[in-house]
């Protein structure tokens, strides 16, 4: 078998990010903990219902379809994220983690019903600008609708060269009727970090999604605004809305950037290499100053873990609405044909010990204005259950937009009066 991928965020049918160790040989727990026989009787229902579909189908069937079918079917029986990836399809997650690729610039997850919903539309692509926001499901791509044709194929057409068009119809939370939007594709550089003074001594740092070079640039653009206010920074409001997450170790990164010491998230899983602890480094870029970190329904699975670190050891306050509550891993195994098979194989814990599946993160000060509503983790069908999940009912959660949460935090940040000032580096 050729070497296994663990991921650390998923949530896409779409680009998703791979681990730095993607090039890690296959560990042999994986081979160990794989079943040795079949029960006989599995084997041949499963053997008669092929051969019926093949003589009786109102159509001829290719063996490879049909096996492709079965497959895509073993894997969406389990939960949302674990899926059968084509060779193209694998080749996307590589290359969302360079943050560059060809597209419209949306994070997607696939229903049950073929149509894709939408987890967050990021920072400066065509998909953002176009107003398509976490909450939509999109129901037909270029007029074909996804329930006749499939969502896999379906996700890859919002793919395409810079320059050309595609048309998505799709559903707002709310809205009597489907809407149309065409969009240009282009080609789309994630700039996953992005920071500006709010005021003297008071600095704003965006995180739009994690991918391999988000950790050095917070270090970076953190030291940046240190230098840029004449006094250090008094503050830093942390921006995680609608961040769909991306990798676990830019994300841990991130976290070791403000913490002195201690847990940042463990990984649990039924197998030893799915078991994995994190831990902060000395050194806190801001020596101590407060944190207000920025989340909505949008913020999720890598994204999640950042804001529940910083939370779990108080060193920031987390402030909007309950997050999206993607707290599994899943690890891409490679198959000879190119092809490959992503399977969700362990959760994320903070490092008070919660789990993020399905409940997310609760806010410590709760958010409301202008909110746009979708589905959280739990409402997936087919999701892994939560240890704290609320049962019954959708999650309903909310989408923070604008400004005005910038400001409150701002508010929140000079509320604490923390006489800690992070200091500008002396240059030499």
């Amino acid at each position: 078998m050729r070497p296994i991928v663990p991921l650390l965020l998923a949530l896409a049918v779409t680009p998703v990010a791979l681990a730095d160790d993607a090039l890690s040989p296959v560990n042999p727990d994986v081979a160990e903990a794989t079943p040795r026989t079949v029960p006989l009787a599995e084997i041949q229902r499963y053997v008669s219902v092929y051969r019926a579909i093949q003589d009786a189908y109102v159509e001829p069937l290719a063996d490879e379809a049909l096996m492709k079918a079965a497959l895509r079917g073993l894997l969406a029986d389990l939960d949302p994220h674990s899926a059968y990836l084509e060779k193209d399809e694998a080749q996307d997650l590589l290359e969302q983690t360079e943050g560059e690729y060809s597209g419209i610039g949306v994070e997607i997850e696939q229903r049950p019903d073929r149509s894709l919903m939408v987890i967050a539309a990021i920072d400066g692509t065509p998909a953002q600008r176009a107003g398509l926001r976490a909450g939509d499901t999109i129901i037909a791509v270029n007029g074909k609708v996804l329930a006749t044709r499939g969502a896999d194929a379906a996700s890859r057409e919002l793919r395409g060269k810079p320059g050309t068009r595609v048309t998505l119809t799709f559903v707002r939370p709310g809205d009597a009727a489907p809407r149309d939007l065409v969009i240009t594709r282009e080609t789309i550089r994630v700039t996953s970090v992005s920071s500006r003074l709010l005021e003297p001594g008071y600095g704003y740092l965006r995180i739009s999604t994690f991918q391999s070079d988000t950790g050095p640039q917070v270090k970076r653009q953190l030291t940046a605004l240190a230098r840029q206010s004449q006094d250090g920074l008094s503050g830093l409001v942390l921006d995680l809305r609608s961040n769909p997450g991306g990798l676990l170790n830019a994300a841990v990164e991130a976290a070791d950037a403000l913490l002195d010491q201690g847990l940042i998230v463990r990984t649990k899983g039924r197998l030893p290499y799915s078991n994995a602890s994190f831990y902060a480094k000395a050194g806190d870029a801001l020596d101590g100053a407060p944190v207000v970190v920025l989340v909505d329904a949008g913020t999720a699975s890598a994204a999640e873990v950042l804001a529940g670190a910083l939370r779990d050891h108080k060193r920031a306050v987390v402030m909007g609405s309950r997050t999206f509550g993607k707290g599994s891993v899943q690890t891409v195994v490679p198959l000879d044909n190119g092809d490959s098979v992503k399977l969700t194989t362990a959760r994320y814990y903070t490092p008070s010990g919660k789990s993020i599946q399905a409940s997310g993160i609760r806010p410590d000060i709760v958010l409301r204005g202008k909110a746009s509503r979708g589905p959280l983790e739990q409402d997936l069908p087919g999701h892994l259950g939560g240890d704290d999940e609320t049962p019954g009912g959708i999650g309903r959660g909310e989408v923070i937009e604008g400004d005005d949460a910038i400001a409150r935090a701002l508010l929140q940040l000079k509320a604490r009066r923390n006489p800690v000032v992070a200091k500008a580096p002396a240059a030499g």
